[in-house]
């Protein structure tokens, strides 16, 4: 517990309606209360720089973001800031990449309030949260990791090529994806190319 004060949250999704439901659950709590919140990346970082909160509750999909790279860019302006990833994101996909990437804790918003205040607790006592489904493929990862490499061949695919791909997989032509993530449309087809290969596919 920290010592005559609430502890800090910082607040980052791109849905109003969860960043409420977020800020109702956790100040209703004697030792938490949310200080700011964002709607993108960059709105993130500058309440990160202004409020300078005790941990950040982040989404891995916003405008300004995809996959990890809000994660370092917030261990970047602040290393020694708990980030704790609440996301829709497949576990079996994004929770050990988001570990890796510097994020202290990973829960599904499937999961109810009580597990992401367990969550917030963990992260903040200087813990690793993990939900149990979460936990067992990392688990799984990290004791046969050529086994658990095999399972899926999006396993190989980077961060940024598997962001490409699902944004590929939503419909999105390489023009729009290069405007989305501010890259041209030549590395966005080096992506596409590298994608190709890596999932033994002969097209896009």
């Amino acid at each position: 517990m920290k010592q005559g004060a609430k502890y800090r949250i910082v607040i980052a999704d791109d849905h109003p309606i969860v960043r409420e439901w977020l800020a109702h659950l956790i100040n209703r709590e004697a030792d938490l209360i949310v200080c700011g919140q964002a709607a993108d990346a960059p709105q993130t970082l500058q309440a990160i720089q202004s409020v300078h909160p005790d941990l950040a509750i982040v989404d891995l999909s916003m405008d300004g973001n995809r996959g990890t790279d809000l994660i370092q860019d917030i261990k970047a302006c602040d290393e020694e800031l708990p980030v704790l990833v609440l996301t829709m994101h497949d576990e079996s996909l994004y929770a050990e990449r988001a570990i890796r990437a510097g994020a202290r804790g990973y829960i599904n918003k499937r999961e109810g309030g009580e597990n992401l205040k367990k969550a917030i607790r963990c992260v903040l006592e200087g813990g690793i949260y993990l939900s149990e489904n979460a936990g067992g493929i990392l688990l799984s990862q990290l004791a046969s990791p050529e086994a658990a490499g095999s399972t899926s061949p999006l396993n190989l695919v980077s961060d940024r090529e598997l962001v490409v791909f699902q944004l590929l997989g939503r419909g999105h032509g390489p023009s729009q994806i290069a405007s989305e993530l501010h890259l041209s449309v030549k590395t966005i087809e080096g992506y596409m190319e590298r994608i190709k290969q890596k999932l033994g596919l002969s097209d896009a």
